[in-house]
């Protein structure tokens, strides 16, 4: 903290304070030895003034004395008395007779105790008298007294102004010395120190003092450099201090031939991340990742290509794995881990254990070896496994060991059935990847019903996948693996293509019917959407007005503007646009408002307990009268019964799809049902 100064300390007021006082000195000094001056200057005026008197009146004093003319020397005595500094004259005879005489009282004043020591109180002139043409005969004498007061009484007051204007120049002076020593000297000094307040203790050399204007050549500005050499050498001492700290750190925390934090170091950061996750509810994967046989590698070429493999292999995971959501270190010998954060599910764990297999896959070149290697990897969950991270740690080594009894180049989870489940939806979406190239996907047909005539209205498209070993997939299980890797939208656009040929082929058979495709969300959000979609339809040849796309409330969520956006197009265009699973999402009549909805459709689950549940028959009814307010078409999904289909043709439900009628049918069974349909149910339930 920079210190503050009391003013009677700072150097500024001292040097004021001297110099006033010197100053002051200086001025009483010197108005001294002028009043000293002045004095004797008066004393010879006084002098002067009764040698010239004297001289004036010496004649006719004489005269006087020689004739004893008393009258005479009366008049000599008055006339001297003219005189404001007389105090007493006498003329007497050589005898001793009194001619004349006369005094007058001192002069009084609270000056003469001071200036009678200087001057005398009187100062007394006597003169012999006696003629010229007889110098040696004296007739008498001339007694003149001065009384000094008016004289001392000038001198005074010429002190007085002597000692004021003295005093007065040496305090302007003073003034004057301290503002051109405060220009020159104060005020830069000020700035230096204002500058060195701001010069950063950890980094002295970052803001160096700056130089005060007109001070370069001077002492300041050679103290100013000397003292910025000074912070630039304490800056370059404070580096290679931290350098030597920081190198000593390192050798501790990280390990020297990966430079990726040590064991140790790890522990620490992971207990960080642990508490970071538990605040948030958030997931993490541990993955322990080993090479398999390294010792084999080492023994065949030389540790020093082993060493270059182990640098080879933190490059590449460093470079392949963002340090934003992982963090890697070097457990030991060919041991390294890595710790996913943010982790949605097990899936996404098991999708990194592959990336990391796949950058031990590719062959590394090391001197004159080119070596191929693999890695087997463990993982453990957090906090579903453990939520220590000691415990998580030993939990995927422990996997990882046992992983690799059984086989090289793979993953193995802490939990086997976790492991397996996602070992079989990592086996479905390979084979999922190949099912529509293969030619296994399939698209079936079932019939929606207008309950009130009992006519054929439409039909939904439905995908199914026909699997050559484990036979028919269920929708359920395989379209959310097509959405979360992506390929819902090749697979989507082959089912629209598949629906809209069909449908036009219907209607060139005479058997003009809608037919509803599901668009899902990651389809909705492609910028081609509108475009795609239009294009199928000119393809083949099929009216906009015959096509329904079924979208869900949660796949217009995510970006709800664009999304609607997208509709309003379609819908424009003419096809026809209806919510799918109504009642299971949001189910904001905003959302409703705002899209170009014409058809309202009620999950399954709803209907199915239909009439036994009385929360579900709630929920249908208030889906029907919310679908008549808004003048939208209700489409009642899983109809399974009779009772089902007259209870929603009664509340006001226009159209029902379900087992009731037909179950989903591939094209030729679809059109065999629509010919031999005529209003009466078909036994096809389950």
């Amino acid at each position: 903290m920079p210190r503050t100064f009391k003013v009677e300390h700072r150097l500024g007021y001292r040097i004021f304070r001297w110099i006033l006082l010197i100053a002051l000195l200086g001025g009483v000094l010197v108005s001294t030895v002028q009043v000293a001056i002045d004095a004797r200057r008066v004393s010879a005026e006084l002098e002067k003034q009764a040698d010239q008197t004297v001289t004036m009146v010496r004649d006719a004093a004489t005269q006087a004395a020689f004739s004893i003319d008393q009258v005479l020397a009366r008049q000599v005595v008055d006339g001297l008395f003219a005189l404001e500094a007389i105090q007493q004259v006498r003329i007497t005879h050589p005898d001793g007779e009194v001619l004349a005489s006369r005094e007058r009282p001192l002069q009084h004043g609270a000056f003469r105790p001071v200036t009678d020591p200087i001057f005398d109180t009187t100062r007394r002139y006597h003169e012999t008298l006696t003629l010229s043409t007889r110098p040696g005969e004296i007739y008498g004498y001339l007694d003149i007294y001065y009384d000094t007061a008016p004289y001392a009484l000038l001198w005074l007051n010429r002190t007085v102004t002597t000692f004021s204007s003295g005093i007065a120049l040496a305090l302007i002076l003073g003034i004057v010395l301290y503002f051109v020593f405060y220009l020159l000297l104060t005020r830069p000094l000020l700035r230096i120190v204002s500058s060195v307040r701001k010069v950063d203790p950890e980094r002295p050399d970052d803001r160096l003092i700056s130089i005060p204007s007109g001070h370069h050549a001077d002492e300041l500005g050679l103290w100013v450099n000397t003292t910025n050499n000074l912070l630039i050498a304490i800056a370059d001492s404070q580096e290679k201090h931290q350098e030597a700290e920081n190198r000593a750190s390192r050798l501790t925390r990280y390990d020297q031939l990966t430079n990726l934090p040590s064991r140790d170091t790890f522990m620490d950061n992971l207990k960080e991340e642990i508490e970071k996750a538990a605040a948030e509810s958030a997931s993490m994967a541990l993955l322990v990742c080993g090479i398999d046989d390294f010792k084999s590698i080492n023994e065949q070429c030389g540790f020093r290509t082993g060493d270059q493999i182990l640098q080879t292999v933190a490059s590449r995971l460093t470079a392949n794995l963002s340090s934003e959501r992982f963090m890697i270190a070097r457990l030991g010998s060919d041991q390294f881990v890595i710790v996913e954060k943010r982790l949605r599910d097990g899936f996404e764990a098991a999708e990194t254990a592959e990336k990391v297999l796949a950058s031990f896959s590719t062959p590394i070149n090391a001197g004159k070896h080119r070596v191929s290697m693999s890695a087997t990897i463990g993982i453990a969950l957090y906090p579903s496994d453990s939520g220590d991270g000691e415990r998580l740690l030993q939990s995927a080594e422990q996997t990882m060991a046992l992983a690799k009894q059984v086989g090289r180049n793979h993953f193995q989870f802490f939990v086997a059935s976790i492991d397996q489940d996602i070992r079989e939806r990592k086996h479905l979406e390979k084979d999922l990847s190949l099912a529509l190239p293969n030619h296994e996907l399939f698209v079936v047909y079932q019939p929606q019903i207008h309950l009130s005539s009992q006519r054929v209205v439409g039909a939904e498209a439905l995908l199914r996948w026909q699997h050559p070993e484990k036979g028919l997939i269920p929708p359920d299980k395989f379209i959310p693996i097509a959405e979360a890797n992506g390929a819902i939208v090749e697979i989507g656009q082959w089912v629209l293509d598949q629906a809209c040929w069909q449908a036009a082929h219907w209607s060139r058979e005479g058997m003009p019917i809608r037919i509803a495709v599901n668009l899902s969300a990651i389809q909705l959000r492609q910028e081609s959407i509108v475009e795609d979609i239009l294009d199928t339809l000119k393809r083949n040849k099929l009216t906009p007005g015959q096509l329904e796309l079924e979208v869900t409330e949660t796949s217009f969520m995510t970006n709800m503007k664009d999304a609607v956006d997208k509709l309003h197009k379609l819908r424009r265009a003419g096809i026809s646009v209806a919510v799918d699973d109504f009642g299971t999402g949001y189910s904001s009549l905003t959302y409703l408002k705002q899209m170009p909805v014409q058809y309202l459709k009620i999950d399954q689950q709803f209907v199915r307990d239909l009439l036994n549940n009385e929360e579900d028959t709630r929920i249908a009814n208030t889906i029907i009268d919310l679908g008549k307010s808004l003048n939208l078409t209700v489409i009642a999904e899983g109809v399974e019964t009779a009772e089902q289909a007259t209870y929603l043709n009664e509340r006001g439900c226009q159209i029902g799809q379900g087992y009731y009628y037909s179950k989903p049918a591939i094209a030729r069974e679809f059109e065999r049902f629509v010919k031999t349909f005529h209003g009466h149910t078909v036994d096809n339930k389950h």
